[in-house]
């Protein structure tokens, strides 16, 4: 889901059921809870009816999940996912769906934060076919230590000696925001730098960036047929 399409939809109580990792990001939310954790396959009727509106990107293609909140009488209305349209942005895809304006690019509203000079590289994503190979990466590091420190960045799954890792999405979104240039795969962590509003750069491969990529103004997307065709010295050309 589009975070630009949550917030065309709030209302006077807003209430955001998502997946627990995420659940920092919802700023705009009057309350926000764990989708895993909410029993949301049962149909919690007490719990669903005292809303006015139920707008749902969950059970679409779940006939007896839809059978059951239809029978209940819970307004519930039903979006498709994931876009289909290679020739759409995904933001814009969510965006119609509601009957929003397109264009929007998501943003997280986060505390003051001093800038720094320092370069972020985060080199992994949820696919291995996403991400540049490792030896450009350090090709990377080396061509922008004589301009700035860099630091290294991962997930608590990831395996990288000295990096950064903050669990925490609206803590590590507040540490982004204080980055010069974040340099990240195609993956959710580029996403959140790019909506902090640091400069961004964005590799693409695989994946259609006309839909996936980052928004913003100060975002910049390499996107080549194979990861290895881009070159350290392209990024880096980006940046300094």
């Amino acid at each position: 889901m589009s975070l630009p399409a949550l917030e065309w939809l709030r209302g006077d109580y807003t209430e955001v059921w998502c997946p627990s990792s995420t659940i920092p990001l919802v700023w705009f939310a009057d309350h926000a809870i764990s989708i895993a954790g909410s029993g949301i396959d049962q149909v919690p009727v007490e719990r669903l009816c005292g809303f006015d509106e139920i707008h749902s990107w969950y059970g679409t293609n779940q006939p007896e999940f839809r059978e059951a909140v239809k029978l209940a009488r819970l307004p519930f209305r039903f979006y498709d996912a994931l876009p289909t349209d290679v020739h759409v942005h995904a933001t814009d895809f969510y965006l119609t769906q509601v009957n929003a304006p397109t264009g929007a690019s998501p943003r997280i509203l986060l505390q003051p934060v001093v800038k720094e000079s320092f370069a972020v590289l985060h080199p992994f994503s949820g696919s291995a076919k996403k991400n540049w190979p490792m030896e450009r990466w350090l090709e990377l590091e080396a061509l922008l230590k004589p301009k700035m420190p860099v630091r290294w960045c991962c997930g608590p799954e990831d395996d990288l000696a000295g990096a950064v890792v903050i669990p925490d999405l609206r803590e590590l979104a507040q540490w982004l925001a204080s980055a010069a240039v974040f340099i990240g795969n195609d993956s959710g962590i580029t996403h959140l730098a790019a909506a902090t509003g640091t400069a961004t750069v964005a590799l693409f491969g695989p994946t259609n960036a006309a839909v996936w990529a980052p928004r913003g103004e100060r975002v910049r997307v390499i996107c080549k047929a194979r990861m290895e065709d881009i070159s350290a010295k392209s990024v880096a050309d980006e940046i300094i």
